[in-house]
């Protein structure tokens, strides 16, 4: 596996794959060394990566290779189909899943997720619309809705 830490504005984020697909993006709460050369095999999710942060991207075109039990695997596979500027519920995702119970292992597998912001888990909300926990922290889940919201709050003054 190849790896390399980018600086992006929610922190340093480590990338992790290889020619089978990226295995995870996480970022990090503390600094960390950046890379200079990144592997070739990382190359565009760090391209897609920092184009999404620019605003100039809304989906992302890279093999994945995730980690996971089939049912994780199979929750993140429904996380990549809530489209840009939209939120869903872990009820309506467990719903979509087919099975309402299965709202607590659907989190679960929520929070496992170790592709950060490839597969969107800062989309998925409390029912009543609250920022429920997230695994990058709230402040950086609540950026990252910002950034995706279409109607940007304008100051008045």
């Amino acid at each position: 596996m190849k790896e390399c830490i980018i600086k992006s504005p929610l922190g340093f984020t480590k990338i992790i794959g290889d020619e089978e697909g990226i295995a995870s993006v996480i970022v990090f709460n503390s600094e960390e060394k950046i890379t200079y050369i990144i592997p070739v095999e990382l190359e565009d999710c760090v391209i897609q990566l920092n184009e999404y942060f620019e605003g100039k991207r809304t989906q992302f075109d890279l093999n994945l290779n995730p980690e996971g039990t089939n049912f994780q695997k199979q929750v993140w596979k429904q996380l990549e189909q809530i489209p840009y500027g939209k939120t869903m519920s872990y009820l309506d995702l467990s719903k979509q899943l087919g099975d309402v119970k299965a709202i607590r292992a659907v989190a679960n597998a929520n929070g496992k997720n170790p592709l950060w912001i490839i597969v969107p888990c800062h989309r998925v909300i409390g029912s009543d619309g609250s920022l429920t926990g997230y695994a990058g922290g709230l402040h950086r889940k609540q950026w990252l809705l910002e950034h995706e919201n279409p109607y940007k709050q304008q100051s008045l003054f």
